[in-house]
This record gives C-alpha cells, sequence and structure tokens, in this order.
C-alpha cells in the first residue's frame, strides 16, 4: 500500500500552523517545486509502479452532492499529494539500490566491458555453466508441461519401428546381428572383401544366439553361479547376488484339475452311437436335476390343498390383533392374586451312632480290598491271552491305516474340488451337446457349440485361480419418467 502524504503541524512548540492564502500549505508548495525536475524528460523509474507525475492521466472528479465526492482526498491536493509521494518513494528506491539517482550517475557505473576468461571461469565453476539472468527469465515457473504437439511427433507406424530400432540395438551390444546383416557380412568374406582382409575377434555369443547351449538355472552346476562360488552366503544374500530360495508352497498348484480338458467322446463331430447316447443321457439328468429343483421351490410356495384362502376380513382382524383390549381380559386382571407357597423346611436327619460308624467303615474296607485282588487275578489272567491281545492290536493299527488312506483319498479328491473362494459357489457348466439330427456329416456343415471365452472364463474358477462371480444387476438410481413431446402431442 503506497504512503500518503498528509500536512503535519510543524514541531515548533505548539505554535498553529496556517496555510497561505490560496488554502494550500507552504509545506506543499516546497514539496511541489522538488517535484518539479522529475516532469523532465531526463527522470528513470526504478520501481515496476513508478511514472513520470507529468504524464499522469487527469480522473474525472465526481459529483459533490454525493457520499463519495464528499472525501477528503478526492480533489487536486488529492491527486498531487498521492504523485508526490510515489516520486519520493522511488527517489528512495533509487538511492537505496544504486547510491543514487540513475538519470546523475555516468555511464561507467551503470555498464561494465566485460574482459573475464571464459575457460577459467568453467574452471572455477568446475563445469557448470551457469545460464545467464536473461534466459532464467524466459524459462516457465510452472510445474506443469507445455503440452507436446502431437500432429508434428506422429509418425506412421512409429512406435513400431522404435521398438525394432531399440530391441536390435540391444541384440547387436550382444553380438546378434539381424539375418540381412548377417547375409551381406557372409557375402562380403565370399568376395574377400575388407572382413577377409582384417581379421577381427568373433563376437561373444549372447543370451539371443540360436547356437548357445542349454542349460537348468534351478539346477547345481549353473554357469552362472560358478562367479558366485566361494564368496560368503550373507554377503550375497545382501547384495542380492543370489537367488532367492523359492518356497516349497510355490511349487504346488492350486489345483490338479488340467487347464484344458479333454471333452466326452460323444461331444466329438463325428461320434459313436454309444458315446452320443451317454453324452445325451447326461444332458437329461442335468436337466431333470435343475427340473426338480424348480419343482421344489414351487412345491414350497404353493398354498396346500383345502387351505382356507384370506379374506379381506380375516386380514383386517389379523392386524388388530393386540390393538383392541377384551372385557374378558379385564375381568380377569381384578381378581386378587392368592399368596406364594410357605417354604419347605428340609426333614431332620438322626445322628448315626458308632457302631453304625464302625460297620459302614468296615464295609468301604472290604469293598476295596475285593477291588484290589480282582484287579491283580485279572493281570494275571492277561498272560494267557497274549495271542489275543496281539490280534487286537494288529486289528487296531490296519483300522487306524485304514482311516488314514481314507482321510488322504478324501483331501485328495477334495483338492481336485473347486474351493470355495468368495460369495458364490462354483457352478459346474452344463454339457454342450447336439441332438442326433443336429449332427453335422463333414466339418464344412458342423456349427460351434458354446463359447471359448466363457470355457476359460469357468477353467480359471474350477481351477481356483478366480473366485466365482456373477454378472452384476443393474440398479436404476431413478425411476423411469415419461414425458410427452410437444411435437408427438401436437401430432396426435
Amino acid at each position: 500500500m503506497a504512503a500518503r502524504w498528509r500536512p503535519r503541524p510543524p514541531q515548533d512548540g505548539g505554535r498553529k500552523w496556517r496555510g497561505g492564502a490560496s488554502g494550500r500549505p507552504r509545506r506543499l508548495l516546497f514539496l511541489f517545486k522538488m517535484a518539479a525536475p522529475a516532469a523532465s524528460p531526463s527522470f528513470l523509474g526504478l520501481g515496476p509502479g513508478s511514472r513520470d507525475p507529468a504524464a499522469a492521466r487527469r480522473r474525472s472528479r465526481g459529483p459533490r452532492n454525493r457520499k463519495k465526492g464528499w472525501k477528503r482526498w478526492a480533489g487536486p491536493e488529492a491527486r498531487l499529494g498521492r504523485e508526490i509521494g510515489d516520486f519520493l518513494e522511488d527517489v528512495v528506491l533509487q538511492q537505496r539500490a544504486t547510491g543514487g539517482l540513475i538519470a546523475e550517475q555516468p555511464d561507467e557505473g551503470l555498464f561494465f566491458v566485460d574482459t573475464g576468461n571464459a575457460e577459467k571461469d568453467r574452471q572455477l565453476n568446475k563445469g557448470k555453466e551457469k545460464p545467464l539472468h536473461a534466459d532464467l527469465v524466459l524459462q516457465p515457473d510452472s510445474k506443469v508441461p507445455a503440452p507436446k504437439n502431437i500432429l508434428a511427433h506422429q509418425i506412421p507406424n512409429g512406435r513400431k519401428e522404435r521398438r525394432r530400432r531399440e530391441f536390435w540395438e540391444k541384440q547387436a551390444e550382444k553380438g546378434v546381428l539381424p539375418r540381412a546383416e548377417r547375409r551381406l557380412r557372409a557375402r562380403l568374406r565370399r568376395r574377400g572383401g575388407p572382413a577377409e582382409k582384417n581379421p577381427e575377434k568373433p563376437p561373444e555369443k549372447g543370451r539371443s544366439d540360436p547356437a548357445r547351449g542349454f542349460y537348468d538355472i534351478w539346477a547345481a552346476d549353473n554357469p552362472l553361479d560358478r562367479v558366485l562360488a566361494g564368496q560368503d552366503g550373507w554377503f550375497l544374500q545382501q547384495t542380492k547376488k543370489q537367488r532367492v530360495k523359492r518356497p516349497a508352497r510355490l511349487q504346488t498348484k492350486p489345483s490338479q484339475v488340467p487347464a484344458v480338458e479333454v471333452i466326452a467322446a460323444g461331444g466329438s463331430y463325428n461320434p459313436a452311437f454309444e458315446d452320443h447316447q451317454a453324452l445325451l443321457l447326461r444332458a437329461h439328468e442335468e436337466e431333470v436335476r435343475k427340473k426338480r429343483a424348480e419343482d421344489k421351490v414351487e412345491r414350497q410356495l404353493k398354498i396346500p390343498d383345502g387351505a382356507e384362502l384370506p379374506t379381506a376380513e380375516t386380514v383386517f382382524q389379523e392386524q388388530c390383533e393386540g390393538l383392541l383390549e377384551e372385557s374378558g381380559d379385564e375381568e380377569d386382571g381384578e381378581e386378587p392374586a392368592e399368596p406364594p407357597d410357605a417354604p419347605k423346611t428340609a426333614p431332620r436327619r438322626e445322628k448315626k451312632t458308632e457302631q453304625q460308624r464302625r460297620r459302614e467303615k468296615e464295609a468301604r474296607a472290604l469293598a476295596a480290598r475285593q477291588r484290589r485282588e480282582k484287579a491283580a487275578r485279572c493281570r494275571r489272567q492277561e498272560l494267557f491271552r497274549l495271542r489275543q491281545l496281539r490280534r487286537q492290536v494288529k486289528g487296531w493299527e490296519a483300522e487306524l491305516l485304514r482311516r488314514r488312506q481314507a482321510r488322504l483319498a478324501k483331501r485328495r479328491a477334495k483338492d481336485a474340488l473347486p474351493r470355495r473362494l468368495g460369495r458364490l459357489r462354483y457352478e459346474e457348466p452344463g454339457p454342450e451337446v447336439q441332438l442326433s439330427d443336429e449332427l453335422a456329416e463333414s466339418l464344412r456343415r458342423l456349427k460351434p457349440e458354446g463359447s471359448v471365452l466363457r470355457d476359460r472364463f469357468k477353467s480359471l474358477q474350477k481351477r481356483n485361480l478366480i473366485e466365482p462371480r456373477e454378472r452384476a444387476k443393474f440398479k436404476r438410481r431413478y425411476r423411469l419418467k415419461y414425458v410427452e413431446k410437444r411435437a408427438f402431442r401436437e401430432v396426435t
């Protein structure tokens, strides 16, 4: 915000400050005399907002009968004060930046002749060339790059040609050349060209060379690991030079189902009669199963025979249940409650005599002695049952082995089946079958059955690679609104 000049009373003991005869203060006249040289053509403004007061555009005065015309600084005095303030600010800025007015300084103070050595400056700057300030000003300040001219970069098959050129450049580094280049070099060698006169060392065989031998990268004698032989394992692991050991769980497939299953023999384009009939029977059983499921749902939702259908009166009565109080319930509620039954006292037990306690103690000791004797007698009898015990142990081991094998077979059968990975279960697609009269006599008249895309999608679900999915249902956000257009209304 630019500072504005305001007349202040002089600091001379509190004497009142008065203006001249024309109503303009003496200090204003003094500053106006100082600003007079600024109107000369030799005045140079240093600030971005500095301007020549003489060339200032005179603004029109507003009407005095409105409030904005009552302002104190709306007249020519205010405009003169603003011009003088701008001039003083520019003078102070020039004195602070250049030590005086630019118009009064000689040419040697404003310009200089560059007599430096460019090579020496580059060495001092460590090879970095500092751009000129004029070039830095012209550079864009925005972080968003300028849009490219796509039409100037469009070349027919430009991306394909660029990829081909980069590919052959990489192959040339490995020593593999394109076929045309190889034929050209072979022709020069046959003719005794410069390649034969100046024989060079043959290039090493690259990884893409077809004449290069094959080896197993996971084998123990991998040639790529010979360089790392004898080095510390921890160092190789930290420097990422040694391959990470592949976990055993990644070696197993999520399902033992093959990627491409062979269909039944009845699905061939020229099947045997028995195979085609077996496929038709399978499709018939699938349709019967679907029909039974639909009939079961209809049977469960069907109203039983002989049941009384609901009427408007019964529906109204069912809706009013619990809302209306009957008189019988009120009468039952007025009956006094009966007092609760008194608690029953437990019967008193008579105290045992010393003779009864002694007899009970002797009976317990006799029962314990009889149990110990029976256990010892059973252990002695077990010696004569060794053969029977051996047969029982063998029977138990055979039963455990049978159960283990059954569990293993059940687990393998379960692994072959698709697992439940999501909300839905996997549904086996129906067999693709053609009727007897639809079979083609030749491959030219054969009609495709099913979809390859759907078959691959179902195969991924069956092999537990993706979860079973269903087509997303379209849900309309807003209800359709039918509007009769004016043109149609005029015609009808």
